[in-house]
């Protein structure tokens, strides 16, 4: 399809087809976050991996996405997003088949890591598309249809994805994809149009694209799981530890090195940092999103192997955070347009925190109504009050013109918070090995991590309270956060 230069309406089938291609994409993501901890007891047994491999099930994802996902986007402005969308959506279904079909922890987690390399293609291609193909009268209404409907399919995910565990297999939480893949690149080869950033292809003589920067970042992040994740059996002092963090260390700071060479030309431009609301913001969103990644680790084990709950009972126990976070955001960002995003980014991590010690108290016989809902409804509050004003002020933080990046970047960062808690904790607290399968061991590390969770949440609040202020103005309301929908945690 050639590339259009007139712009979509919302109301029409190209609009609306449009959209659909969008939404499906990104369901395929938000679905697979959601459901890949709910699993991970199944697969666990099914292909007798350690502790370390199920941290490498969800880490392995998490890196390549983390560290590719603005490149992938600054790919999409050059050539072509509807092109690099489509190159995502294909990358991510392959991969999500090479996931269904492993026979082994290796197997798996080398295709987790194709996976996420796939999403960083897909992910920031699927509101941007959005971005630049529908008239500006109706890009606000169209992410706000998009936000929504990705939502749901969040919602949609534990229910759906603890049932394929429960009456069939792990693996067709991966195969399940495919099917939505052939609707998506159906209705993109219809409907969507082409476009790209004009400005980055004219500048495309003297400008490159920052890959040395990509690599790096991701080698520093590498390093860095590596010495987490396999110190517990290896030892602290082991060689291979030691070199793995030298690495990171050596590449974190040749990436910085490069970073404020490259200037604005730069993956993340460092002047971006100048703003300390924005660098505030963005460790205030490792340390909120670690607490998150953390507990949906540990608890989605917890509940099956300690609770004797099935895959589908984990999941529905979860739905009420997701549901919370999907209705309340939008009132939530409102309020913070109104008194600043201060008051909220303080009082929501509290909350969060008193939810997870709650939820640290559960014990085999627990009554559902009684002693879980009540922690994971105050901990989805607590969020709720978090996503929406969070994802607003770090737009707000840096001129307009940063603002893909710099939303690119806080996703990012989220992505790096439950990168390095999933490494961290269990070596924290002694969880190694099979343990997850010995109710007593797992009992005394779920507790454990839940403790540090929440020292995250409350260290997040202290830092709000003290150091956001409300931004000096207020983002486009027709300018998205390229990433992720604010309506969903990230």
């Amino acid at each position: 399809m050639p590339e259009s230069t007139a712009f979509l309406r919302l109301r029409s089938g190209a609009g609306r087809g449009t959209l659909a291609a969008a939404v499906l994409a990104s369901g395929m993501v938000f679905l697979d976050s959601t459901v890949v901890n709910v699993a991970l007891p199944r697969l666990g047994a099914d292909l007798g991996a350690s502790v370390a491999g199920l941290q490498w099930t969800i880490n392995g994802y998490l890196l390549t996405l983390a560290a590719f996902v603005l490149l992938g986007g600054a790919l999409g402005d050059r050539f072509g997003r509807r092109r690099v969308f489509l190159l995502g959506v294909v990358w991510f279904t392959a991969a999500s088949v090479l996931c269904g079909l492993a026979l082994r922890t290796d197997w798996l987690v080398a295709a987790r890591f194709l996976q996420g390399a796939g999403g960083a293609l897909l992910t920031p291609g699927s509101l941007a598309l959005l971005q630049a193909s529908f008239h500006p009268d109706d890009r606000a209404k169209t992410i706000g249809a998009w936000s929504g409907l990705s939502g749901v399919s969040t919602a949609l995910g534990p229910f759906v994805g603890g049932w394929l565990i429960d009456a069939l297999s792990w693996r067709w939480i991966f195969f399940l994809n495919v099917p939505l893949a052939v609707l998506v690149v159906a209705a993109t080869l219809r409907w969507v149009p082409e476009s790209r950033d004009e400005n980055v292809v004219r500048q495309r003589a003297t400008r490159q694209f920052d890959i040395a920067g990509s690599l790096l970042g991701a080698t520093a992040l590498a390093g860095v799981t590596y010495a987490l994740v396999d110190a517990p059996g290896r030892g602290l002092n082991s060689p291979a530890v030691v070199t793995a963090v030298l690495t990171g260390v050596v590449a974190a700071v040749a990436f910085v090195v490069l970073e404020r060479r490259r200037g604005e030309t730069a993956m993340l431009p460092t002047g971006l940092f100048r703003s300390r609301l924005f660098s505030v913001l963005n460790f205030f969103t490792v340390l909120v999103y670690a607490a998150l990644g953390g507990f949906t680790f540990f608890v989605a084990v917890y509940l099956q192997n300690v609770i004797g709950w099935s895959a589908l009972l984990t999941g529905l126990a979860l739905l009420p955070m997701t549901l919370l976070l999907l209705v309340g955001s939008p009132l939530t960002g409102a309020l913070s347009t109104r008194i600043g995003p201060r008051l909220p980014l303080t009082v929501g991590p509290v909350l969060a925190a008193v939810g997870l010690l709650m939820l640290r108290e559960i014990a085999p016989g627990a009554s559902y109504w009684q002693q879980v809902l009540p922690g994971v409804a105050i901990f989805g509050a607590g969020l709720t009050l978090v996503v929406a004003p969070l994802t607003a002020s770090v737009l707000a933080a840096v001129d307009d013109r940063f603002a893909g990046v710099a939303s690119g970047f806080n996703n990012a960062a989220s992505r790096v918070g439950g990168l390095l808690a999933v490494a961290a904790l269990p070596l924290l607290v002694g969880l190694t090995g099979a343990g997850y399968e010995q109710p007593d061991e797992l009992t005394a590390a779920y507790r454990g991590a839940l403790l540090w969770c929440a020292g995250l949440l409350l260290a997040g609040a202290l830092i709000a309270a003290l150091l956001v202020h409300r931004p000096a103005r207020r983002p486009p309301p027709a300018q998205p956060c390229h990433s992720m929908p604010v309506s969903t945690p990230k």
